[in-house]
């Protein structure tokens, strides 16, 4: 299976919805899980997607860890993401058939876990606090205060979710694999069940021209 992935689309589209409280002096900071999510989608303004007619999902999710494949899972909420992804395409006039049925579109699901680790200065945080220190105590009135240089390591992690939707069936001609469509869901939580089913129904309605001719 390809698992190149094209990165030359169209310009992302990106449904993000957040409630800001008038009495609340930085919303960005009290987000919920749900407010903080965002929903892209890209696709191939060449594809013509009402000309496919059949698709095949894998049974499992493929996780990806620092852009490095590191196994297949299909725990519940995993299954619940599958469902609702066939639930959406289903919906859209595509037919499931088996890998070995010659599937117009094959759909990969993917959790992406990308870790960074960054360099912080740790004086700044220890700076923040010299005000609450008296150097009069001491005997040394107007003195300020010197830290040791300081720093330490923090590492983050980012979880996504991916839905890949790739062109089988003129690939036999053009020799290659083309990425078709893509919807990835950004945030907090986003691999909640709920949270799955919601973000992929998210992703679908943001793409409407993803149909068939019945």
């Amino acid at each position: 299976m390809c698992m190149k992935r094209m990165i030359a689309w169209i310009p992302l589209t990106v449904a993000a919805l957040v409630t800001v409280s008038s009495c609340t002096k930085d919303p960005i900071k009290n987000l919920s899980d749900e407010e903080s999510r965002l929903y892209i989608t890209n696709r191939d303004s060449s594809a013509n997607f009402a000309s496919y007619k059949t698709y095949s999902i894998a049974d499992s999710v493929a996780v990806i860890e620092n852009n490095s494949f590191s196994g297949d899972q299909a725990t519940a909420a995993d299954q619940q993401a599958l469902a609702a992804v066939r639930a959406a395409l289903e919906s859209r006039g595509y037919v499931r058939v088996g890998r070995n049925q010659s599937p117009d579109l094959g759909v990969n699901v993917s959790r992406l876990y990308n870790t960074t680790t960054n360099v912080v200065d740790l004086n700044n945080y220890w700076n923040d606090y010299g005000g609450y220190y008296d150097p009069y105590y001491w005997g040394y009135g107007g003195y300020g205060y010197g830290y040791p240089s300081a720093y330490g390591l923090v590492q983050s992690t980012e979880a996504m979710l991916s839905v890949d939707i790739l062109d089988l069936k003129n690939a036999p001609v053009s020799r290659t694999i083309r990425v078709i469509w893509n919807g990835l869901i950004r945030g907090s939580g986003v691999f909640g069940s709920d949270a799955m089913t919601s973000g992929i129904q998210a992703l679908f309605a943001q793409s409407p021209y993803l149909k068939t001719v019945q």
